[in-house]
């Protein structure tokens, strides 16, 4: 008997059995990335964004359409990560606005929910490039259109053929992009698209799917120290009340508030489960003080079904203790808080992501508030930067993502911040973050900085030493498994077995003429002396340029050298 509708629980099935699905292919899908570099971050990426929404999801009862929607939709956008997550989480953002308004799905609502979704994630990339994952979903939703055009009501027939055209268009994305046929790869975004269809396809054909997953060390951890509680001296204990409560909201959370909520609770306890629909908001958390948390709470609505437990103690004094005092150390907290939304806003603030002990302390010197640890190794989320934005008491809010796949998710908290002005320099490495806040002048608007900080970024060349994952060719290199490699701003400038050798070729690509400056920064798998010896090795190559050697601490790359 052919179907032709998938209501609100079969739908949330088919986005839990593809979340798994792609869990569980994250590996191979990093394996994709063309660059064979040893942080490949596409499958990772995606598989973070899906699982923020797999976990609101999740965390529903027999949810209707509209609530399922706004979970997976709300999650993946906080949730995102990369490039590949951002468009990932667009994708969902523009099939749910379509989908929440109806009670069931069927081909033409469908149709229309992949248009919408193709459209979105369109929009949200600045330069679209062909044969990445927004031509797969765009053929996906070629294939959809001619099947509605053609009359197709069937679902199972519907699916199967714009899955199958999915993975045809998949197979063509080396043809349309030329750096992935000479890697002999498809495009890992589109293969993880693929795999959240294939996992949301079996489920509505029935399928025995996994739509649970194995949940990480820290979770388990966590898990594990909830179970045995009982086992648990009280010193153990660091937050002593399990505090759940609802908030009967006075008007819909929007995503922003949403956001600075959970940093709130995040800020006071841990253990946070936070649910929201139109109407009401579940709370769960661990604390030392549930007032504070109920103080927070009572800004957007009123409360019932509170229920606070002393986990340290069981005896009912205990239990309602937060309603006759509070602690010394919950006083400072609030004084604290006080004097941060009292205190006068300054006009400027700066984020930066950066990893490695010396880089961050670098971008501290030269005056970025914020530091979101982070880099090419992992990559933060929409979420990561909101909740920045929220510490940094400024007017305006510049943010040095400082890596080409972060800078979508800085630009997607940028637009859902509605209290700062957020500005955005796209700076793609550690080097032109470093000469943007260079390039900033305290007395100029936020025009003239944007400008200037833009124009910081474009007078320094990067080049960063790592090493391959696998064997391939890219660049019209030929490059072998553990051959050190010379990357800079536009593609792969030097490899080899020898890392001194692949070091001087690389800065030889980059030093021209007009060059004055060459600043090396050493990494965490880097000695001292190793480092001194490749700043002896340049200084007496170009004995015309200034070279200069920090200590930067990054993992995964040996050296950043910038050249000036």
């Amino acid at each position: 008997m052919s179907v032709s509708k998938i209501d609100a629980k079969l739908l949330s099935k088919m986005f839990m059995a593809g979340a798994c699905n792609l869990e569980k292919k994250k590996e191979y899908i990093n394996e994709l990335n063309v660059f064979p570099v040893p942080d490949g971050d596409t499958g990772t990426n995606m598989t973070m964004t899906i699982m923020s929404a797999y976990r609101e999801l999740s965390s529903l009862t027999d949810p209707e359409m509209a609530a399922v929607c706004k979970a997976i939709s709300s999650g993946s956008l906080r949730g995102a990560r990369g490039n590949s997550g951002v468009i990932l989480s667009q994708l969902i953002r523009g099939f749910t606005k379509v989908a929440t308004e109806h009670k069931e799905l069927d081909v033409n609502i469908i149709t229309e929910a992949l248009q919408s979704a193709v459209n979105t994630a369109y929009k949200a990339v600045m330069k679209p490039k062909e044969g990445t994952i927004l031509t797969v979903a765009s053929g996906i939703y070629d294939k959809a259109a001619e099947l509605q055009k053609g009359g197709e009501k069937d679902l199972e027939k519907y699916i199967n053929e714009v899955v199958a055209y999915g993975d045809e268009v998949l197979l063509r994305t080396p043809d349309l992009l030329p750096v992935l046929k000479q890697a002999g790869v498809v495009d890992s975004g589109g293969q993880g698209l693929m795999e959240v269809l294939h996992g949301a396809q079996d489920a509505f054909l029935g399928k025995e799917v996994d739509t649970v997953i194995i949940p990480s060390k820290n979770s388990a951890k966590s898990e594990r120290a909830a179970a045995s509680m009982e086992n648990l001296s009280t010193s153990e204990i660091k937050f002593g009340y399990c505090t759940e409560f609802i908030i009967l909201l006075n008007k819909p959370f929007n995503v922003k508030q949403e956001i600075d909520f959970k940093s709130f609770l995040e800020s006071i306890g841990d253990s946070i489960v936070v649910v929201a629909d139109d109407e009401i908001v579940k709370v769960h958390v661990h604390t030392n003080d549930p007032g504070l948390a109920f103080q927070r709470a009572l800004k957007y609505g009123q409360l019932s079904n509170m229920k606070v437990d002393n986990m340290r103690l069981e005896h009912n004094e205990r239990v309602i203790q937060f309603e006759e005092g509070k602690s010394q150390s919950a006083e400072n907290v609030k004084a604290d808080e006080e004097v941060a939304t009292t205190e006068e806003a300054k006009e400027f603030g700066f984020i930066a992501v950066s990893a490695g002990s010396g880089l961050c302390e670098i971008f501290k010197s030269i005056g970025v508030d914020h530091i979101i640890e982070g880099g090419q190794t992992m990559n933060p989320s929409t979420e990561d930067m909101m909740n920045a934005i929220a510490k940094v008491n400024a007017k305006n809010v510049f943010i040095l993502p400082n890596n080409k796949n972060i800078i979508m998710a800085a630009n997607q908290a940028r637009d859902l911040e509605e209290d700062k002005n957020v500005v955005v320099i796209p700076s793609t490495t550690i080097p032109q973050g470093i000469s943007a806040m260079i390039n900033y002048m305290g007395d100029s608007s936020v025009e003239d900085n944007t400008e200037n900080m833009i124009e910081g970024t474009k007078s320094v060349k990067t080049g960063q030493v790592t090493y391959a994952v696998r064997d391939t060719e890219i660049d019209d290199k030929t490059i072998k498994k553990g051959d050190y490699m010379g990357i800079g701003d536009k593609g792969i400038l030097s490899v080899g077995p020898d890392r001194d050798t692949v070091i001087k070729d690389m800065v030889a690509e980059m030093v021209d003429d007009d060059s004055s400056v060459i600043t090396i920064y050493y990494g965490e798998d880097v000695k001292e002396d190793d480092a001194e010896a490749i700043k002896a090795s340049l200084e007496e190559a170009y004995e015309d340029v200034e070279v200069e050697l920090q200590n930067g601490g990054q993992p995964i790359y040996y050296y950043i050298i910038s050249v000036e």
